[in-house]
């Protein structure tokens, strides 16, 4: 008698066909040696959304500010530390 087969999980590039959403791999925040991080990558770090971090840089008001090059938002990898309380 066969066993019943398991359904399989959809992969993830199929699961983002469907959803739109590609998952993205952040390392961790204390190997990181560059001076800044995009915009997704900071969001991921302080736990919020990107459209959070966009308006603190629009609205001028979030906890930290981000600088921009050539059009596109840089957030300080210090500032991020700063505020997650490991600052060096």
């Amino acid at each position: 008698m066969q066993q019943p087969q398991q359904p399989q999980q959809p992969s993830p590039v199929i699961n983002a066909a469907i959803t739109g959403k590609v998952q993205r791999q952040f390392p961790r925040l204390e190997t990181i040696t560059s001076p800044t991080v995009d915009t997704a990558a900071g969001a991921y770090y302080l736990n919020r959304a990107a459209q959070t971090l966009r308006k603190w840089a629009c609205l001028e008001n979030g906890p930290l500010c981000p600088i921009r090059i050539n059009g596109r938002l840089a957030w300080y990898v210090a500032d991020i530390k700063r505020i997650l309380g490991g600052a060096q």
